[in-house]
């Protein structure tokens, strides 16, 4: 098996992205306990019909966000190939361009979302009469909170890319303590709670816009707003963006067509349960996306300076460690989705449960590709890389439909995306070969190896537990303690290679000796 080198600059790499990934994972046990109360809090207030009409109509809005999504990932890698190859002066050129690109997307956006957005959510979608109007108020204030995020972006991606992400991490844990604030609100607020609860939204999001602007002004002198005129720039980002475009818009159409599908097919109520999936999903998820993201302007700065070398052994670390991250709580998560579920929610959706399982297998398989986008975005030449791989995900749309149309339960949905995910994984890997000094075999060594052989591992001793203990709290803690316990021990067994477990060991001897 091959090992992830640690010595020289990649040590120092693996260093600077534990450091930020701690930040990341201070950041998002405390945003994800917040988020999960809160949703509790939500739709015991909305109710489940008021909470499944907020997804759906806010999921009209959500839409245009692959219009947001392409521009973000082209930020992030423009500003960390300009600082990988210490071009400070064109780094101020890139952002001023950028910013300039993010207001043409705003004018978009709003031009789109009040025409044929506005027309769709008030004669397609399945919302009771009485509920049209708070509807309405819903989807303007989501257009707002919609269009401050997107101007947020750039200055997001440059704290990301500069890897400063104590400042990321203490912005998003005050946007969640907002999102919990006017929660609270609700109950006490003589208004219409889902109208409120959207234009309080807005609101939050407008304080987040002043946080992060008002820090990167401070700290980036590349942050300030100067107009440059750079044709060449503008053509080159915005080409780069049309490709990336067409990715986001595949992902944001994949998730909230689905959302609109069930809609059409089903109640609201059916809208509530996948919501919850997709809550529970993004907070799990979230523990490897923040590794993710420590690893990600590591990659494009690496391949800018020319250490090939260094950048694949950083994309099979990412590619595998963002597994195991997700793994190690999805594994007792989908063995006892129904006991933490009822807990959580008290009485959750029908369909809450199968849809949320399925929904992390899905975020699971998915989880091994984020440092294969990362350097396929690097490389800069991602015309092939979107046009396949996009074209494959677009699959779900028609394979969904023809799936409800024909009778098939809601639930078929999640099992289309399953597939898919995984035929994008491979497709994902053989244009990477072909775009790179990229190696299938050192791949399959490093990383799909060792991966399959810690799932079907550490999940034997917790699904014998769940088959022969009956009382449901002695199962729920026997099998989410064996299951957290197994998947860690067979992750530094199995999973890492023998420098890999041996720094780590370092590592964590170090610092029990400074705390004692």
């Amino acid at each position: 098996m091959t090992s992830f080198r640690t010595e020289g600059g990649t040590a120092s790499s693996t260093s600077r992205i534990a450091r930020n990934t701690l930040f990341l994972y201070f950041r998002q046990i405390l945003i994800m306990l917040v988020s999960l109360y809160t949703v509790r809090v939500v739709l015991d207030v909305l109710g489940a019909e008021d909470y499944g009409i907020y997804n759906v109509v806010a999921g009209v809005v959500t839409m245009f966000g692959f219009l947001s999504g392409a521009m973000a990932t082209a930020s992030q890698r423009y500003f960390s190939f300009d600082l990988g190859k210490g071009d400070t002066e064109h780094l101020k050129t890139t952002f001023s361009v950028t910013l300039q690109i993010y207001v043409l997307i705003a004018l978009a956006v709003i031009v789109l979302a009040e025409t044929a957005g506005l027309w769709f959510m008030n004669n397609k979608l399945v919302i009771p009469s009485e509920r049209l109007a708070a509807a309405n108020w819903i989807f303007q204030a989501s257009i707002v909170s919609f269009l401050l995020t997107l101007i947020t972006t750039p200055y997001m991606a440059s704290i990301i890319a500069h890897e400063n992400m104590s400042v990321y991490a203490y912005a998003s844990i005050a946007e969640a303590a907002l999102k919990l604030g006017i929660v609270f609100l609700l109950k006490f607020l003589p208004f219409d709670k889902l109208s409120l609860y959207g234009v309080l939204l807005a609101a939050v999001a407008f304080i987040n816009t002043g946080i992060y602007r008002f820090y990167c002004l401070r700290h980036y002198d590349e942050c300030r707003v100067r107009f440059v005129r750079d044709g060449a720039l503008f053509r080159e980002i915005v080409g780069y963006s049309g490709w990336n475009l067409f990715g986001s818009m595949v992902g944001v159409f994949k998730n909230q067509i689905t959302n609109i599908l069930l809609n059409l097919f089903f109640t609201p109520v059916v809208n509530a349960a996948r919501a919850i999936a997709s809550q529970v999903n993004s907070a799990v998820a979230s523990f490897s996306q923040n590794f993710s993201t420590a690893v990600r302007p590591q990659i494009i700065k690496s391949y800018a300076s020319n250490k090939k070398n260094e950048c694949n052994s950083l994309v099979f670390y990412g590619c595998k460690i963002t597994f195991f991250l997700m793994y190690i709580f999805s594994l007792p998560l989908v063995l006892e989705m129904d006991f933490v579920l009822k807990i959580w929610l008290k009485n959750p959706p029908e369909l809450a449960v199968v849809f949320t399982q399925l929904a992390l297998i899905d975020a699971l398989i998915d989880s091994i590709s984020y440092s294969i986008m990362t350097l396929a975005q690097a490389t800069g030449k991602i015309k092939l890389y979107q046009g396949v791989v996009g074209g494959i995900l677009l699959l779900n749309l028609p394979v969904s439909y023809i799936a409800l149309k024909t009778g098939c339960p809601a639930v078929s949905v999640m099992v289309v995306s399953i597939c898919i995910t995984f035929a994008a994984f491979v497709v994902r890997l053989l244009i990477v070969k072909r775009l790179t000094a990229f190696s299938l075999r050192a791949f399959g060594a490093s990383v799909v190896v060792p991966v399959v052989s810690v799932a079907l591992l550490s999940a034997v001793v917790p699904v014998v537990l769940k088959m022969l203990v009956s009382n449901p709290v002695v199962e729920f803690l026997a099998v989410v303690l064996s299951a957290v316990a197994s998947s860690g021990i067979f992750v530094l067994l199995v999973g890492m290679g023998r420098d890999e477990r041996k720094n780590l060991l370092l590592k964590v001897k170090g610092r029990f000796r400074r705390v004692s």
